[in-house]
């Protein structure tokens, strides 16, 4: 690198590139968000050559730290955890800014999560990483829905499965594990989460785990994802996942993570006893997600996966759903008012401990600011909200 004038500097062009392919940016769309030609974008690409201040912007528009601009070579981004995200048997590739800061975004609230608990004298939770490599999914489904208050029959109970999914959610934090729900970089909706990229990741502590869930899936698809974080949990295995079609990637780990969720959340047996009744319905896959409580493409994954339909018929089956899934998630439009969503972008056990620590002096605001997203009135009206 060498300067070029007082304003003008000379840059590794390579890392420039690198800089907006890692955003997963266009030329075109790099130059409108830049306010430039697109000229311009492929004239620093090529040469090097750019602005100080263009090279800040950059960064910004980018989200790369601006140190990383002035390397000689693109630097190699690594998620701090496994990563088990592929596109059919292909690794993904390189994680994008949004998933890299979410990641480290929650693996900072879990190591303030555990000191606060550690200082209270709270003890580890048992049943992180408790299960042996030899034990299968049934014992394991068993072990999961007992640590977490869940009868056999709980899902039953539930009017529907959208109230089924809440009650999972909560009686996950019950039982001591974070779980945030998330679309966003933090409270930031320019930057989505891509749904493609990542679905949800495991974070594992013995006092602090915790789930993060992509809000940007359908909801439908959400109550397999919960199922499938909490099984890395009880495996004592953290990681990024991704599905296709609902299928892991082809990672043993993974793969036996999706063996637990199915069976967590829809007992191969149960669904054995009752699906002679239900295979001659008109639509036996909304039947048996009635019985379960679970969404229908839950239901007809599982029944694929016990052999029960072919293969051909549930990928008519699942493309047909993603397709009425898109056209109700257009009718909905982006719902839910910002303080809703604070519930599941921060999750209950997480916002108590922040507030009260913040109220007995044991925080500073500044840091409790860091820890939610949220600052000032936002922070005090989020504070009201939770009652304390």
């Amino acid at each position: 690198m060498m300067s070029t004038g007082r304003l003008q500097i000379t840059l590794e062009p390579t890392v420039l590139r690198w800089a907006r392919e890692r955003a997963r940016l266009e030329p075109q769309t790099l130059a409108t968000k830049l306010g430039v030609k697109p000229e311009r974008v492929t004239e620093w690409e090529d040469s090097g050559r750019i602005s100080f201040a263009q090279a800040n912007r950059l960064a910004k528009t980018t989200h790369t730290p601006v140190g990383y601009l002035y390397l000689p070579t693109p630097p190699e981004d690594q998620l701090p955890i496994p990563d088990f995200r592929t596109v059919g048997d292909r690794p993904l590739g390189a994680p994008s800014p949004n998933l890299l800061e979410t990641v480290q975004q929650m693996q900072r609230r879990q190591a303030w999560m555990r000191e606060e608990m550690i200082e209270q004298g709270q003890k580890p939770l048992k049943f992180v990483g408790s299960v042996n490599p030899g034990a299968g999914p049934v014992e394991v489904a068993a072990r999961m829905r007992e640590a977490l208050g869940l009868d056999g029959g709980w899902a039953r109970q539930q009017p529907n499965w959208t109230s089924a999914l809440k009650f999972l959610r909560d009686q996950v934090e019950a039982a001591g594990i974070l779980i945030v729900i998330n679309g966003v970089v933090g409270n930031n909706t320019h930057r989505p989460l891509d749904v493609e990229e990542f679905r949800g990741f495991a974070l594992i502590d013995e006092y602090a785990p915790l789930i993060f869930v992509n809000n940007g899936d359908f909801k439908a698809a959400q109550m397999f994802t919960i199922a499938h974080e909490l099984a890395h949990i009880w495996l004592g295995e953290p990681g990024v996942s991704n599905f296709e079609s609902l299928e892991p990637a082809p990672h043993e780990v993974e793969h036996r993570c999706n063996q637990i969720a199915a069976e967590f959340l829809v007992p191969a047996e149960k669904l054995a006893e009752i699906w002679r009744e239900l295979r001659d319905r008109p639509e036996p896959f909304q039947a048996a997600a009635h019985h379960f409580k679970v969404s229908s493409i839950v239901a007809a994954r599982r029944s694929l996966d016990l052999g029960l339909i072919e293969r051909a018929e549930f990928l008519d089956f699942y493309r047909a759903w993603q397709a009425d899934e898109r056209r109700q998630a257009a009718k909905r439009g982006p719902g839910g008012s910002f303080w809703n969503n604070q519930n599941v972008r921060i999750g209950h056990r997480l916002g108590s401990q922040v507030v009260r620590a913040a109220k007995e002096g044991r925080l500073l605001y500044q840091e409790a600011y860091a820890l939610t997203g949220l600052t000032g009135k936002t922070f005090e009206k989020f504070t009201k909200n939770m009652g304390m």
